[in-house]
């Protein structure tokens, strides 16, 4: 596949770095000069200093050979020009990053009347997330897969708990659920049987939420799981407006924090029902004043991460049960696991798992890239010409990459174990390292059976462990 990423920002170099571990044919354009430099330095791209909006370029790079071209520039307006212009000239499909709320409404128009396939939203699908996450009343909650059936879950395990220095084959009330990573000193960890859980691990499961919630009320993983009545947000930026505005509602109290007095006058006159403060959101006697103790969920959205962090922080000091972080910056995610907050949702993240499932097709039903991109979990639909089916995953030598975290078959959860067998139309759930993702790939590919097996012969399966 022959992709074009016009834009050099946080997403477009982390979907250019995705997209070359799959082996896509990948073209980075971006007008600054320096920019690219940095990027030739890091990734293995063909890079190109130009304006995304020049037909020249577009000629010249002839952008009627491209798959696809995804506009991740700054403006909303260059990123539709740009896609207008590729589509007219050629180009196969186009995607463009469109964030300001006054387009919310015109989306459907833009899209269809300008010859755009996918608009992405990275506000507000970050502001969707927080308020999935707060209004779930689930703690650690990381994601849904086969429309709510498997979830995903994660927490940290601290010295006094009953899992450490276990292996995952001793572990016991694990038989309807899996480890699918283990996060260590920020770095990720695929497990097999005979792995053993540390302190200060962090371990995620995937289960039903019957069975994770069995699991975390057993061992006192659940936290603070009172529902949540009152939100505070500081940051009145595009995701702060999101989420308020899905909070109100739902019927939540929302205060919103925010320091610009022309911004908060404006949101003022679009929130109904939600209290807007113009004040400094990290101004802590305002944060008393507005009885930061008494709330169930606190929200750092501003531009600043370190400022997320902070806040977020001392909110939970202030007892605050669920405390969320933006956070936009990848050198953070080293850290993030060692603090004591409840999330740090990253837009970037969130959006390129989205770019990445339209880019996959039809078979892939969901992405979502975890633990700072250095994990994903596909929802794959599996096909009668896929090469996997019908054979126990044990037989399947599937690289220790890869796991296999769930299959519904027949709208029936199964947490697989290696005589556990995929059938066509059964969805799997698939946990695996970035840099296996051209291993996933060959996973989902049409072909003839056993060609994982001439594939991976040399890999050590994942289901060869005691556990079994």
């Amino acid at each position: 596949m022959k992709v074009m990423i016009v834009g050099a920002g946080k997403l477009g170099v982390k979907l250019a770095e995705a997209m070359t571990m799959e082996n896509m044919d990948v073209t980075l354009v971006d007008s600054d000069a320096k920019v690219i430099e940095n990027i030739n330095e890091h990734i293995d791209v063909l890079t190109v200093v130009a304006s995304g909006i020049s037909v020249t370029m577009l000629n010249e790079m002839n952008i009627e050979e491209y798959d696809i071209i995804v506009a991740t520039t700054e403006n909303d307006e260059t990123n539709v020009v740009i896609c207008t212009f590729a589509k007219k000239l050629g180009c196969n499909q186009t995607i463009a990053r469109i964030r300001n709320p006054e387009y919310t409404e015109q989306l459907s128009f833009v899209r269809h009347e300008l010859g755009i396939d996918l608009i992405i939203n990275p506000d507000f699908a970050t502001a969707n997330a927080i308020a999935k996450y707060l209004l779930k009343n689930v703690m650690f909650y990381t994601g849904d897969f086969a429309d709510g059936k498997v979830k995903m879950i994660d927490f940290k395990i601290s010295y006094k708990s009953a899992l450490v220095g276990k292996r995952l084959y001793e572990l016991e009330d694990f038989d309807d659920l899996i480890i699918t990573a283990i996060s260590r000193h920020g770095e990720l960890i695929i497990p097999d049987g005979k792995s053993s859980i540390e302190a200060e691990d962090v371990i995620h499961i995937m289960g039903t939420q019957e069975d994770l919630l069995k699991l975390s009320k057993k061992h006192k993983l659940l936290g603070n799981d009172k529902h949540v009545d009152s939100v505070m947000i500081i940051g009145g930026g595009n995701v702060g407006y999101y989420l308020a505005k899905e909070l109100s509602e739902a019927k939540v109290a929302t205060t919103l924090i925010e320091q610009d007095r022309a911004r908060a006058l404006k949101l003022a006159e679009k929130l109904d029902h939600v209290l807007i403060i113009n004040g400094d959101g990290t101004d802590v006697n305002i944060l008393e004043e507005e009885n930061i103790d008494q709330m169930d969920a606190f929200i750092g959205s501003t531009g600043y991460d370190e400022q997320n962090l902070l806040m977020a922080l001392m909110a939970k000091q202030y007892g605050v049960g669920k405390c969320i972080a933006k956070v936009s910056r990848k050198n953070y995610t080293k850290i993030i696991d060692k603090l004591d907050i409840d999330a740090a949702l990253n837009p970037v993240n969130i959006t390129a798992s989205d770019i990445l499932k339209y880019v996959r097709g039809g078979k892939v039903v969901s992405v979502s890239l975890l633990l700072g991109g250095d994990g994903e979990v596909t929802e794959i639909i599996a096909t009668k010409d896929m090469s996997y089916l019908d054979r126990p995953l044990k037989d399947l030598n599937l690289p220790k990459g890869l796991i296999i975290g769930a299959i519904v078959h027949n709208g029936d959860v199964i947490i697989p174990k290696g005589s556990s067998v995929i059938r066509a139309n059964d969805r799997i759930v698939v946990f695996s390292r970035a840099e296996d993702t051209e291993n996933l790939k060959k996973l989902f590919t049409p072909g003839k059976r056993g060609r994982l097996s001439e594939l991976w012969n040399n890999s050590k399966s994942a289901w060869d462990n005691p556990a079994d």
